[in-house]
């Protein structure tokens, strides 16, 4: 039996939404399952342990959602940049294949970045779309993706779920129980999709 691509990307996110799942159980029964790891730097700790004990664990219960939500995110931007790649070569992100809009958008974003001085977070244009941008790209160049994904609908369907749920993740909100589940869910159907 020969692994895709695709199945360790499955193999990947299940093993997340399941560690998500344990810290949940965690946090409900306030035990300790040995599922945790510690990522304050001793740097932090002069700061850290001044927040709020109840914001740490709000942050420590939507850590695992922005995780498998970044990892996600990464994983379709990486099926978008080999597909279009594969089709276009190394120039793909100049090709008719990417609008002059969405291009435009990402090198103002990018600029905006370098004119902040912070250390810009790619040389990809592809890493300053937005979510939306990138399902659009996966419509606007169906002929590449229809082989990969089962529908165009369900994509867009899938794709407007994931960024709708996505708003909270990035703007520290705690996520309600049934939009975690429905992260889950959405992930699941976002790798059904490509079977």
């Amino acid at each position: 039996m020969s692994l895709t691509k695709n199945d360790l990307k499955q193999f990947i996110m299940t093993n997340q939404l399941l560690n998500l799942d344990l810290k949940e159980v965690e946090s409900k029964f306030s035990i300790e399952l040995g599922n945790c790891d510690e990522r304050i730097s001793e740097a932090d700790q002069d700061y850290y342990p001044q927040i709020e004990q109840t914001i740490r664990d709000e942050a420590a219960l939507m850590a695992p959602h922005y995780e498998a939500f970044y990892s996600l995110e990464k994983s379709v931007r990486g099926l978008i940049s080999e597909s279009l790649f594969s089709a276009e070569g190394e120039d793909w992100w100049e090709s008719a294949r990417v609008n002059d809009e969405l291009r435009k958008n990402s090198n103002k974003a990018k600029q905006n970045e370098i004119d902040s001085g912070v250390t810009p977070r790619s040389s990809d244009g592809i890493d300053y779309c937005t979510f939306g941008e990138l399902s659009e790209i996966i419509k606007q160049n169906w002929d590449l993706f229809g082989s990969i994904f089962t529908s165009i609908r369900a994509v867009e369907k899938v794709m407007s779920s994931l960024n709708t749920l996505r708003g909270p993740i990035a703007h520290c909100s705690p996520l309600a129980d049934d939009e975690a589940l429905r992260l889950r869910l959405t992930v699941r159907d976002w790798f059904r999709l490509m079977e």
